[in-house]
């Protein structure tokens, strides 16, 4: 059997990406015969990738620069340089220099569907309203038009097999659950926030439609009740003016820390700031981009038995509920006082850590999916 190369491409992720190389990537490397490639935005190799894994940080400029563009360029050039057999594209943005590659080649084209990005496009602040509209219409009649082509789809959400039909029947499901460190051990259960000053913790990318300032703002009100209290904010934010709000709040708060802010934090590292704090806040303010996903958060606090405080959700309340995770508030008018007196008098995981919060069971159907399209 001839060895197969399985090239995986991100225009904006890392290439350390948790989702490309940890998940993705890091189980298609136990295939047989394959060499796994990864492309993406600059960043540090991961320590310890399996040796039939190779990195290609090709992409490095200003989110809003012609860079962006001769990237394209860049990347088409590495495809015919690299000859792969088969190409998972993790974002919209890449799919047309692929489906070009693939129709000139012996290549074929999966598509990982990591967020609707047509809506997001349209309904998230994140360009003018004008731009705003017209960037999600393109995307979304890119996406249509060249679905016919792709030979199979990967979906992160279960909500977007309803929201988008192109996706056809050839779809996979494959969840953001958690893919533990090889050092990872189940922790104890119950769990239960103990007398001591709360430790709160915020983790991933630091937006105001991921509630950052409603978590700073939660913090203020339980450092009122407990002058102890502390908030620990990890992970990266890519708006600056954001970004420059954040920095001034935390000089004048003594107890908020941050981490990361204008850099890129290893995933890793965010996971060991888990067994350092009593309580993660996941203040997702409602926006309809965000209210029928499984935030990766949920797995990864789960997984380690550490108990959250969770915005108002019918389908995050549901997951809680189940597993003795956490408290659901609404995080524009929160009774702190009454969420205080729930941290401390609750027993949380009682039933265990939830096996269903592992990527285990999405890699099985990973592998099934990928040796169908390479004949193995």
């Amino acid at each position: 059997m001839s060895e197969k190369r399985i090239l995986i491409a991100s225009l904006l992720k890392p290439i350390n990406d948790t989702r490309m190389y940890e998940k993705l990537g890091v189980s298609l490397s136990l295939l047989p015969q394959v060499q796994v490639h990864l492309v993406g935005f600059q960043a540090p190799s991961p320590p310890g990738a399996p040796a039939n894994m190779r990195f290609h940080p090709l992409f490095r400029f200003r989110r809003l620069s012609l860079g962006r563009v001769a990237a394209q360029f860049a990347y088409y050039r590495l495809l015919r340089q690299l000859k792969p057999d088969l190409i998972i594209v993790c974002t919209h943005e890449l799919l047309l220099a692929n489906h070009l590659y693939c129709q000139r080649h012996s290549c074929q084209l999966v598509y990982d569907v990591q967020e609707n990005y047509a809506l997001n496009l349209a309904s998230q602040d994140n360009y003018a309203p004008l731009l705003k509209k017209a960037l999600g219409w393109g995307v979304g009649m890119l996406e249509r038009r060249l679905a016919r082509h792709v030979a199979h789809f990967l979906v992160a959400e279960q909500s977007y097999v309803q929201e988008l039909p192109f996706l056809g029947r050839r779809h996979t499901l494959l969840e953001n659950k958690y893919k533990p460190a090889p050092t990872y051990r189940i922790p104890p259960t119950p769990t239960q926030v103990g007398p001591d000053p709360l430790r709160l913790l915020y983790t991933g990318t630091m937006a105001r439609l991921y509630g950052v300032f409603e978590a700073i703002a939660l913090a203020d009100a339980l450092y009122q009740l407990e002058p102890g209290t502390s908030l620990t904010l990890i992970g990266y934010c890519a708006d600056s003016d954001t970004l420059r709000q954040i920095e001034q709040l935390a000089e004048d708060r003594p107890y908020l820390t941050l981490i990361g802010g204008g850099t890129l934090v290893p995933h890793q590292q965010i996971v060991e700031a888990f067994k350092t704090h009593d309580v993660a806040l996941m203040p997702y303010q409602p926006h309809e981009s965000t209210f029928r996903c499984m935030p990766t958060k949920l797995y990864e606090y789960a997984a380690h038995a550490l108990p959250m405080v969770v915005q108002q959700n019918p389908l995050w309340d549901a997951f809680l509920k189940a597993h003795q995770a956490g408290i659901a508030i609404d995080y524009t008018a929160p009774d702190s006082s009454a969420l205080l007196r729930e941290l401390r008098k609750q027993q949380f995981y009682e039933p265990g850590v939830p096996s269903g919060v592992f990527w285990d069971s999405e890699e099985k159907k990973l592998l099934t999916v990928m040796r169908q399209l390479l004949h193995q």
